[in-house]
């Protein structure tokens, strides 16, 4: 994916959207697990990034699936593994 075309969000609406406290998106960005830009002086994170992040992560994948966006997943029905927020385990 082009950055130029890349969804970022804020270190609020990432917290928010994977259930987690804003300081646990800081230590992954201050890790570099975590990829960003800065404009004006606020951090923009790449989603695509957050994603990969989310998943590797246990305690994050719990938090997304039990209070962030993960709670809606089985909603969105999406049958292709490779679109799917919830990849099979291997």
């Amino acid at each position: 994916m082009s950055n130029e075309n890349a969804v970022r969000v804020t270190i609020s609406e990432a917290a928010r959207l994977f259930g987690v406290n804003p300081r646990t998106i800081r230590r992954a960005i201050s890790s570099g697990d975590i990829r960003y830009i800065v404009v004006q002086g606020r951090y923009k994170i790449l989603f695509e990034s957050l994603v990969t992040w989310s998943q590797r992560k246990t305690s994050v994948r719990n938090k997304t699936n039990a209070v962030g966006i993960g709670q809606w997943v089985d909603q969105w029905k999406i049958k292709n593994a490779r679109y799917s927020p919830r990849p099979p385990s291997e």
